[in-house]
């Protein structure tokens, strides 16, 4: 569904007049893309939910994009968790979906603000998307209760709220009260100043890093290996065919396939996992991770 030449005003509105799905029609229209790639049942679910990715989009209006291009990657999330949606899961689209539409607005403000100002951390990215909204929040309820923040407070009360150490909010505090710079610009008046960029650290992995997790992986691959071999050819299939290919597949599907109902796949599922961990046991978290 391209968004190309509606206005705003435009999208709201066709949103506003789309339907409103009820579960058992909603899980209807899931099954025909899902199993016939019906892009009539496509079109249906996407925009009867397009009031749930422009309600998302406004949110992120504050970092300045334009609203039209955050309605347009609030959609291709959309678009993205309908294609990955599995309706056997028993939850609502519209709850698989936020996760997706969220992921794709954040992603492109990411794309398209300056890195010095988002940073590169987790918990900087979390400031950069909650900072302000946290700090009127808390000013708002400062103010209700007759009191006055100091910033010093005030960033305490931040790091508290997000989950972050305090460093990290008076650092994000004065990336974002600031503009932007140039990495190439000189540290000093001098002509042979140094450029900043030359004192960045270089974070990328070393070569002893990429020696040690090569190791690594090939001995996980070895224990998984060793637990495959102790399945069945049936039980091997079934966790090769739900875990090891890059679009996995249904129970459904694979009951379909193999002559069995899709609890009994569920049931095989589970013995050969619990096969794999006992094969596993005092190795690796990763792996059993994998078995989860």
């Amino acid at each position: 569904m391209a968004l190309d030449g509606f206005s705003d005003q435009t999208l709201s509105r066709r949103a506003m007049q789309a339907e409103l799905l009820d579960a058992e029609t909603e899980l209807e229209l899931a099954y025909a893309w899902r199993d016939r790639r019906d892009e009539r049942a496509l079109h249906r679910l996407i925009t009867a939910y397009m009031r749930l990715a422009i309600s998302m989009a406004a949110k992120f209006k504050r970092y300045g994009a334009p609203m039209n291009d955050l309605i347009q990657e609030a959609n291709l999330g959309l678009m993205k968790a309908a294609d990955k949606f599995d309706p056997d899961r028993g939850v609502r689209f519209s709850t698989y979906a936020v996760w997706w539409i969220k992921a794709s607005i954040q992603d492109y403000v990411m794309r398209n603000w300056s890195m010095v100002r988002t940073g590169s951390t987790s918990s900087q990215k979390s400031l950069f998307f909650n900072m302000r909204r946290v700090q009127a929040r808390l000013e708002r309820e400062a103010a209700a209760a007759g009191r006055l923040l100091d910033k010093h407070e005030m960033r305490q009360k931040i790091a508290t709220e997000v989950g972050v150490p305090l460093h990290d909010v008076e650092m994000m505090e004065g990336r974002l009260s600031g503009s932007d710079y140039s990495l190439n610009a000189t540290q000093s008046s001098e002509d042979e100043g140094r450029e900043w960029i030359d004192a960045l650290e270089d974070d990328g992995e070393q070569a002893a890093e990429r020696v040690e997790n090569a190791h690594d992986t090939e001995t996980l691959r070895q224990w998984l290996l060793t637990a495959l071999s102790s399945l069945n050819d049936r039980e091997q299939f079934i966790v090769r065919e739900r875990k090891l290919r890059d679009e996995p597949r249904t129970l459904e599907s694979l009951g379909n396939e193999l002559g069995l109902s899709k609890e009994r796949v569920r049931q095989l599922e589970a013995a050969a996992f619990g096969k794999m961990r006992k094969s596993l046991e005092g190795q690796s978290r990763e792996v059993l991770h994998f078995l989860a």
